[in-house]
């Protein structure tokens, strides 16, 4: 099974990202202390995100699921529902390999009796 991570520590791809966006909107005069945290806050908003599209990509598979288990069991009904018939395959053969057959004996014969 896999170790989850703690909650309290954001991935330093989040932590580069929320820096960059708190450097990029600081204003004049403002203290380092402040700038972090405005990334601290930068930070948990994007966790946040993370945390409702995973939330939503899980309902949309369980959607998924649901809707394909669905279809399986309507198939799986409607072959129970149907009455078993047996189907009786009527294969028609070609005339054109049987007239070959016949003509090809017949020439068979015919050079046999005149030879």
């Amino acid at each position: 099974m896999a170790i989850k991570k703690s909650q309290g520590t954001p991935s330093p791809e989040t932590q580069a990202e929320a820096m960059k966006i708190a450097r990029s909107t600081q204003k004049p005069g403002q203290t380092k202390e402040q700038t972090k945290l405005i990334a601290q806050g930068i930070q948990h908003g994007i966790e946040q995100y993370k945390k409702q599209q995973k939330a939503k990509a899980r309902e949309r598979d369980k959607l998924r699921k649901k809707q394909a288990r669905g279809r399986t069991q309507d198939i799986e009904q409607t072959a129970a529902d149907a009455p078993a018939v047996e189907q009786v395959v009527v294969s028609r053969q070609h005339w054109l390999p049987w007239l070959l057959l016949i003509v090809s004996w017949a020439g068979f014969i015919g050079f046999v009796q005149f030879n």
